[in-house]
């Protein structure tokens, strides 16, 4: 399981004197390659960043342009997913997108549903912290209503209320534009993953790039707290 934040589409628009519109264009040209890599190196799951519960604070009009990159995202290139066996998955608070968006995406995931070659996840209008205060809520919600007792609350009946239940947990998480932080993403579920932090900006990555993270990867010995070798 890789994720990736996508990162650095705006100043990759911004040093050629373009607006942030092209960046995120040519960002999702990288997203095309990237999801082409992944299945070809046997890649299970794919998570994707696409737009934090943080972007809402972000220009009228840049949000109105990425959902209608979204929007077409959905329209052109699912039939294609399909046809290779990916499988479309969305994670994120469904509830602040417009209708029509949330149509589409449910259409997404139905239409790809049987898929197995891999399962690509887009993380929209997404905040780590919220993710875990929602699965907390719903794990309250269980006990009042007398269906878990307080000592069957741990780790697992955590993750089973999280967006990303039945999915393992990250194995690497990658984030372009060389910024080295987090920024709210799968706080819970990035506990032991491998961390690459490249220079590259999102809109020049490429799926060599993402092949080159994957084989340091797994050039990695990982340890999850236990002493080395």
């Amino acid at each position: 399981h890789v994720a990736i934040i996508m990162d650095g589409n705006g100043r990759w628009a911004k040093a050629r004197g373009l607006p942030r519109t092209a960046g995120h264009q040519k960002g999702a040209e990288s997203v095309k390659s990237v999801v082409r890599a992944a299945a070809g190196m046997g890649v299970g799951y794919l998570t994707l960043f696409g737009f934090s519960s943080e972007n809402w604070k972000r220009p009228e009009s840049e949000i109105k342009d990425l959902m209608g990159l979204l929007r077409y995202y959905l329209k052109s290139e699912i039939l294609e997913l399909n046809k290779e066996n990916v499988r479309f998955k969305m994670i994120g608070e469904r509830g602040r997108l417009a209708p029509d968006i949330v149509d589409l995406i449910e259409n997404a995931e139905r239409l790809t549903a049987g898929n197995t070659r891999l399962i690509l996840t887009i993380a929209i209008s997404y905040g780590g912290r919220a993710e875990i205060a929602a699965a907390a809520r719903r794990l309250a919600e269980q006990v009042t209503a007398g269906r878990l007792r307080p000592e069957d609350v741990d780790e697992n009946a955590f993750g089973r209320c999280l967006f990303t239940a039945g999915m393992p947990d990250p194995d690497l998480l990658i984030r372009t534009s060389g910024e080295q932080r987090i920024s709210n993403f799968l706080l819970w579920q990035i506990a032991y993953s491998e961390l690459i932090f490249t220079e590259t900006l999102w809109p020049e990555f490429t799926g060599a790039e993402f092949e080159s993270a994957v084989r340091e990867f797994q050039g990695r010995e990982r340890r999850y707290g236990a002493a080395g070798g």
